[in-house]
């Protein structure tokens, strides 16, 4: 089994700054994520990008609307991502990532360890991303997703939410089946992503390296993505054809999309991630933690 583990030498150097202050004696992220190969069989899918108002609490922000369709998700070489047909409905998702500058409008505050209103949001738990997707969506006028007192999802509301792993996966490969949304040749990567090669040791603003086929920034890299699934080593095994979320309970969330501090190789479509959705320590991962917004598409055709 391999393992995405943030820069060892880099690791080390947190370790001891953190040994000398109260509350840092987490270990890092204790890490069971892997890889995909294959992609969207279905690169027709149709994308629409939309703004979403937000009444006057902050900038527009863009959407893409992605057609449902069918891919293959999984890797024959790694022990949690045995490749499976899925299929997804069509949905929206934010374009960028959300930015520091947004979270602070909406919700008042700024978690943030690297500030930066273009910055992506990071230094956040699981639950923060899910309050923002709700705040987000009464300010709209939206249904909520999200009851806040037992987390779990309402995937029938018109709010937003977090993306299911499948939703997430299917948007980044973007009709591709190649390791990478761009090709088999990690070599591009600093064109589309920031990561541990070319970052400067911090995130980036988002919005400045290359698109994915449809249209969406830093899929790859800049900071993992938390997406609405527990996550589970064998889940795919059981996991249903048709709009896959994810086992009902477990102790771990699922991250995607590989971080400013992580190798190319964990920057690859497929490759799965996990951490505890409380996980609040300031000294160990968690400003490679961020999100995008989902929504469902309201009266789109399904798959």
């Amino acid at each position: 089994m391999k393992f995405a583990r943030p820069n060892h030498l880099a690791t080390l150097i947190v370790s001891a700054a953190c040994a000398f202050l109260p509350g840092c004696t987490r270990n890092p992220p204790n890490d069971s994520a892997k890889l995909s190969e294959a992609g969207p069989t279905t690169p027709s899918a149709v994308q629409k990008e939309i703004a979403s108002p937000s009444k006057g609490t902050t900038a527009a922000t863009a959407m893409v609307q992605i057609a449902g369709g069918k891919f293959i998700m999984g890797d024959k070489d790694e022990v949690d991502a045995p490749p499976h047909e899925v299929v997804v409905s069509s949905f929206f998702i934010d374009k960028h990532l959300v930015t520091q500058e947004q979270f602070q409008k909406i919700t008042g505050a700024n978690p943030s360890r690297w500030k930066g209103d273009k910055n992506p949001v990071e230094q956040l738990r699981w639950s923060d991303a899910v309050r923002f997707c709700n705040k987000r969506s009464e300010l709209e006028g939206l249904q909520p997703c999200y009851d806040l007192k037992t987390l779990k999802c309402d995937f029938e509301a018109t709010g937003y939410r977090l993306p299911t792993e499948a939703e997430w996966e299917y948007a980044c490969r973007a009709g591709t089946t190649t390791p990478y949304f761009f090709g088999d040749n990690p070599a591009k990567l600093g064109e589309y992503a920031w990561f541990d090669k070319n970052s400067g040791g911090h995130p980036r603003p988002v919005g400045q390296k290359q698109p994915n086929p449809w249209g969406l920034y830093d899929m790859a890299g800049n900071v993992w993505e938390w997406c609405n699934d527990f996550y589970k080593v064998d889940y795919y095994q059981e996991a249903p054809r048709e709009n896959p979320r994810g086992p009902n309970e477990g102790q771990n969330k699922v991250l995607r999309g590989g971080a400013w501090r992580f190798s190319a190789e964990n920057c690859r479509s497929g490759y799965r991630y996990n951490e505890s959705p409380g996980y609040s320590d300031v000294c160990f991962g968690y400003d490679i933690y961020g999100f995008r917004c989902v929504r469902k598409a309201v009266g789109a055709a399904g798959p």
